[in-house]
């Protein structure tokens, strides 16, 4: 139903104003996918500062250390000092931020998808609507073919003349949106290879890369970005 909604809109939008419209559906839909990818590098980060907390090494005795726990030794303390200076409790709450984080980096794949569905169902309006618009431009009326006269003729080859260069800049845009889309699905598709790879085996060196990974976004050109907004702007 959504789609059908976007189609006629499309379609009953004025040429001229439909590259903006086209747009301005884009970058509001980016925006909301960056949004969604901030939440998402909270939960990563979490989960790295989780794990790491969890693998953290026992503390290593040393004679100032020893001095230290004989000079304040109680039964408190003996017991964390067997448990190899660990908390049970701080286990236990890691665990579950571990668990939190992960639900919601699930929670972030799926809305993420959501939106790049509405993105690929926007485009196909987008094509429908500029092939619907191709074929009532190239049927000529038939009341000035037959009447011949030159002043309407005149007004009507420039009418088609405009039409054209505005469905070559719609034509340039949805190319645009095109390319952005593809880029954003790139980053989705490395976001899900990322969350899917992460386990309480994970190592600090993967867990650090997955983070920068997901920070740079090397499938996505900031420039094509900036060039984008700069025609809605």
């Amino acid at each position: 139903m959504c789609h059908v909604l976007l189609y006629s809109s499309i379609s009953a939008i004025n040429p001229r104003q439909r590259k903006y419209f086209v747009l301005l559906f884009l970058r509001n839909r980016v925006t909301k996918f960056e949004e969604l990818l901030s939440v998402g590098t909270r939960f990563l980060t979490g989960f790295h500062q989780g794990l790491e907390m969890l693998r953290r090494p026992p503390l290593i005795k040393s004679e100032m250390v020893e001095r230290i726990i004989k000079a304040n030794e109680s039964r408190r303390l003996k017991a964390y000092v067997e448990a190899g200076c660990i908390n049970p409790h701080d286990g236990v709450q890691n665990l579950n931020k571990l668990h939190t984080c992960l639900v919601g980096l699930q929670d972030h794949l799926r809305k993420a998808k959501s939106l790049l569905l509405e993105l690929e169902g926007f485009m196909e309006n987008v094509a429908s609507a500029m092939q619907a618009a191709e074929t009532s431009s190239s049927e000529l009326p038939e009341e000035t073919c037959k009447n011949g006269l030159d002043h309407q003729a005149m007004v009507f080859d420039k009418e088609v003349e405009l039409c054209h260069l505005e469905k070559s800049k719609v034509t340039d845009y949805a190319a645009m949106m095109g390319i952005i889309y593809a880029m954003l699905k790139q980053d989705y598709t490395m976001q899900e290879k990322i969350v899917s790879s992460l386990n309480l085996k994970s190592s600090a060196g993967e867990l650090e890369s997955y983070c920068l990974m997901w920070s740079l976004r090397p499938f996505v050109n900031d420039e094509i970005m900036f060039q984008a907004w700069k025609l809605v702007t």
